[in-house]
């Protein structure tokens, strides 16, 4: 487990690399459903998701002789993304292993920080594929979602969350491996004790319930082809999945039709172009399936906006 210490640490590592993205009030939302709510946009982040600010602390964390051996990690989208991006702001070589069906816009800035990409097909094998590969090149891996130095610079977003919404009383977040989640909660609920967390994972492939259920991260299966891909790694992280027993962190699910919905309304109404897996937690809540207490304030994580126009595209006309 890790402290807010640690958060505070990596707030002030990052600190002026990364954005301290707006929390944004969301009005129509909230007089829908009679509370104030608020949207945390990480979709405006560095790189187009949350996960900058884990991969830039865990980076510049490394010593000289970690970042010279080259960097690797295993991602379909926005944790490479970000790795990629961070590793070239220290000049380290790195390599990532995705699946074939990655998102084409992820794939193609993931090549344009300059990166390897090594593809694998099959999703349920990617660690597997992995390991392989740090092996044989000797690279150092930064882990997607189960790294308390990756964690502690995601729980960063929280820290802002409390600072800019003292009176916060409940914090809405996506979940795939739960790096955000747990790194968020951890900020939360050491600056604010009494707010709720909630985290929004698929109804069609969850992963945190079935590691709740079985008291450890175990592999899941996760639907092909849905619009939040971020949402969809094999399973749950050890260290996310301590933290959401600790800090009694509420479940829900969401549909794919909810999260395309949501995006509509994001992009309708916030204007805020917001991928699946960003719009998972605004899906949440407009699902009418969470206990709000009326003039309660919400902080919703926009996790992410790094979205294939033409996908988008179809969204926004369907």
């Amino acid at each position: 487990m890790f402290e807010l210490a640690d958060v505070v640490a990596a707030s002030a590592r990052i600190r002026g690399r990364v954005h301290r993205t707006p929390l944004l009030s969301a009005t129509f939302l909230g007089r829908r459903l009679g509370v104030s709510v608020f949207l945390k946009c990480e979709s405006l982040q560095k790189t187009g998701s949350f996960k900058a600010r884990g991969a830039l602390n865990k980076i510049l964390s490394l010593d000289a002789g970690e970042r010279a051996k080259g960097i690797v990690t295993v991602s379909a989208g926005n944790h490479a993304q970000a790795v990629a991006w961070a590793s070239q702001l220290v000049a380290a070589p790195c390599v990532v292993v995705m699946p074939g069906d990655a998102p084409r816009a992820k794939i193609d800035a993931v090549r344009g920080y300059g990166a390897e990409i090594v593809f694998h097909d099959d999703r349920d094998t990617l660690f597997v594929k992995l390991a392989e590969v740090r092996d044989a090149r000797g690279l150092t891996f930064v882990h997607p979602f189960d790294d308390p130095v990756v964690l502690a610079g995601a729980g960063t977003a929280g820290l802002e969350i409390v600072e800019d919404l003292p009176e916060v009383d409940l914090v809405v977040v996506p979940v795939g491996g739960g790096g955000l989640l747990g790194g968020v909660a951890t900020a939360v609920k050491a600056l604010r004790p009494e707010a709720r967390i909630v985290a929004a994972e698929l109804a069609a492939g969850p992963g945190l319930a079935p590691a709740l259920a079985a008291g450890k991260p175990v592999p899941v299966p996760r639907p092909s082809g849905t619009l939040a891909d971020g949402m969809t790694p094999p399973f749950v992280g050890a260290l996310p999945l301590d933290i959401v027993r600790a800090h009694r962190v509420e479940l829900q699910t969401v549909t794919e039709s909810e999260i395309a919905s949501a995006m509509r309304t994001l992009a309708g109404r916030a204007k805020l172009v917001v991928e699946g897996s960003g719009a998972a937690a605004t899906a949440c809540l407009l699902s009418g399936r969470l206990a709000l207490r009326p003039n309660s304030s919400v902080a919703i994580l926009v996790s992410g906006g790094n979205v294939d126009p033409e996908r988008f595209g179809k969204v926004l006309a369907s």
